[in-house]
């Protein structure tokens, strides 16, 4: 795309280690495409200098937007303010935790020319046996629920129209909020397509993912959406949701 006019959503909880790294490197890829950008950091209750980091960097680039949460609100809430505060036509979801190399996402533009989403898969992915089942498991799950949706569903290397946002309202504020966005695009027939993201060892920090009670959450609020899933959609298809 010729400067794609692009927010950049990056979620963080306590990654003091590698979030100046990540915020430098989509920052300087950035540049090199467009002047179009904005990266928009939401750290999520962080009690390291995450935060303290981002606002740094935002004083030095004003392209660098600090959108803290004061307490630990979960990922889909970091995800909700962050899309929230986006403001260009395109938004790219990654995480901050250095698990991805955002100049792939040079191979995911001129797939959104044709496309509304565009989906990553972690190939070959870098987690441990235990994470890699409890994945298979709720790509499994969400896919027998709700039809097919995606090869990789919590992937964070997502990039899609903001219009979609303007219509599509998700309520998760846990780790459903991806399956819950793609459920809603596909029946409401947005056009999707997937593509393979490079994935990496995480090199510090510690993943939420595997904690009991953030899983415990991903099911309740799975089961809520299955319940609830009808009168959402009858509700966005009446019309654009509210500011």
């Amino acid at each position: 795309m010729n400067q794609p006019s692009i927010s950049v959503v990056l979620p963080a909880f306590n990654e003091e280690a590698v979030i100046g790294t990540t915020i430098l490197a989509a920052v300087d890829f950035l540049q090199s495409i467009t002047s179009n950008y904005e990266v928009i950091v939401v750290s999520d209750g962080s009690r390291d200098r995450t935060r303290a980091i981002v606002e740094e960097l935002s004083k030095v680039n004003p392209l660098v937007r600090s959108v803290p949460h004061e307490r630990n609100r979960g990922y889909g809430a970091a995800l909700r303010t962050g899309f929230e505060a986006a403001s260009r036509e395109l938004v790219f979801l990654t995480d901050g935790d250095k698990q991805f190399d955002v100049r792939e996402l040079a191979h995911f533009l001129p797939l959104i020319e044709r496309a509304d989403f565009v989906v990553g898969f972690r190939d070959p992915r870098r987690d441990g046996p235990g994470r890699l089942l409890f994945s298979w498991g709720w790509n499994w799950l969400v896919n027998t629920l709700f039809g097919y949706t995606a090869r990789d569903i919590n992937c964070a290397f997502k990039l899609f129209r903001r219009s979609v946002l303007d219509r599509i309202q998700v309520r998760a504020t846990g780790a459903v909020i991806s399956a819950e966005l793609l459920i809603k695009a596909r029946i409401l027939g947005y056009r999707i397509v997937e593509h393979r993201a490079s994935h990496f060892p995480r090199q510090a920090g510690r993943s939420t993912g595997g904690r009991l009670d953030v899983i415990a959450k991903a099911f309740r609020e799975l089961i809520w959406l299955r319940l609830h899933l009808h009168e959402e959609l009858a509700r966005t298809q009446a019309g654009p949701r509210a500011p």
